[in-house]
C-alpha cells in the first residue's frame, strides 16, 4: 500500500512513540553500541580496544575456556536524591549486563594476554595462535 510522504517510513512511528520516549530511547540507545570493539593486526599479533563506557575495572571479568576469550561486564548503580526532611525525591536504580566473547585459539593460555583498562576502554593484546606443537615420530630399530 503506498502512503504519503508525511507519514514517514511506518505509519504508526509517532503514534506509539507519546509513552516514554525518554525511558524507550534510555534503555535501547546503547543496544547498538554494546561493546563496540576495534580490532588491529600486528606483526607478534593482535590489539583490541573495547569501548565500555561507565564501567570500572571491578565491574569486568574476562575468562579463558576453550579457545574462547569471553569479557562479561556487569553494572549496577543506584541513585538518590532526598529532600531537606530526608524524604525520597527520587530514586533509580540500573543493572545492566553485557557479554561478549571472541575465538582466539586452543594454544593461547592466561598468561599470553594481556589486559589493560583506562578510561573506559579495556585494552588486550593478543598474540597470534602459536601453532601446534607436532610430535616428531619416534621409530625403534629393529634387529
Amino acid at each position: 500500500m503506498l502512503m504519503p510522504s508525511i507519514f514517514g517510513e511506518k505509519l504508526f512511528d509517532d503514534w506509539f512513540d507519546f509513552a516514554a520516549p525518554q525511558t524507550r530511547s534510555h534503555a535501547f540507545a546503547n543496544m547498538n553500541a554494546a561493546m563496540r570493539t576495534d580490532i588491529r593486526e600486528t606483526e607478534t599479533g593482535f590489539e583490541l580496544d573495547i569501548d565500555l563506557p561507565g564501567y570500572k575495572k571491578d565491574d569486568l571479568k574476562l575468562e579463558l575456556k576453550d579457545g574462547y576469550l569471553t569479557i562479561n561486564a556487569e553494572h549496577n548503580s543506584q541513585n538518590d536524591e532526598k529532600d531537606t526532611n530526608g524524604r525520597y525525591v527520587r530514586r533509580e536504580r540500573y543493572y545492566g549486563s553485557m557479554s561478549r566473547s571472541f575465538y582466539v585459539g586452543e594454544a593461547i593460555t592466561e598468561e599470553d594476554i594481556r589486559a589493560r583498562f583506562e578510561d573506559g576502554i579495556l585494552k588486550l593484546a593478543l598474540p597470534k595462535d602459536k601453532p601446534k606443537q607436532v610430535e616428531e615420530k619416534k621409530y625403534i630399530r629393529i634387529e
